[in-house]
């Protein structure tokens, strides 16, 4: 009997075990982010003056009060009753995505539900450069296009078109590092095999990566 009761106790503390480990698993596969803190921040002439470029910065963890602000500022939605964002595309194609690398893992910025989905579990900030700046970095943004939404643009054009809306949110995201004294660099990539290690689609196409952090000094 008593055996019979340690065997059930075993197996039911390694199906709860194995429940919440799973739990943890799911938790991780979607990051909540938290509404982003929009009446803060430097005055803007302020915040253009001290924009800047800056490669030394450290690998301590971002905030994710900070981090949801960081992907918002870049491109998140504005005006929720239109779904338009906070930097211009292309006749509002909307075609960049925002993959966020962190050393848990590459993620995707969803703007409407404003939450991170997990797409890969693995740490692919040095994919991105070999670079100091890009494997100690705690947030390695990468800017990636889905070129077939660009539905109103000639094909030979929706690269060129991608190039300019990835200026336009990357400026947010040094606009914003400027006023929260955050660090960050733009960077060129490897394309093609960041984008297989990423698992991108063939029309889709990265263009650039950002790291973000604090500075080192």
């Amino acid at each position: 009997m008593r055996a019979k009761l340690i065997g059930s106790l075993t197996v039911t503390a390694a199906l709860l075990w194995l429940s919440v480990t799973a739990a943890k698993a799911e938790d991780l596969k979607i990051i909540p982010l938290p509404p982003p803190q929009t009446d803060g921040g430097k005055p803007l002439m302020q915040v253009i003056k001290e924009r800047r470029t800056t490669r030394e910065l450290k690998p301590d963890k971002l905030p994710t009060q900070v981090l949801a602000n960081l992907l918002w500022a870049g491109f998140g939605i504005n005006r929720p009753g239109t779904g338009n964002r906070t930097a211009p595309s292309a006749m509002n194609s909307q075609e960049m995505d925002l993959y966020v690398a962190l050393p848990e893992g590459l993620y995707v910025y969803e703007a409407k539900p404003h939450q991170l989905k997990l797409v890969l579990d693995k740490d692919l900030r040095a994919k991105t450069s070999g670079q100091p700046f890009a494997t100690n970095a705690p947030v390695v943004l990468i800017y990636v296009a889905d070129l077939p939404r660009l539905t109103k643009a000639q094909p030979d054009q929706r690269e060129f078109y991608a190039g300019i809306d990835t200026g336009f949110i990357s400026q947010n995201i040094y606009l914003y590092c400027a006023s929260e004294g955050l660090a960050t660099v733009v960077y060129a990539l490897d394309r093609e095999r960041l984008a297989a290690a990423m698992q991108l689609r063939p029309e889709q196409k990265a263009i650039l990566a950002q790291a973000v952090g604090y500075p080192k000094n």
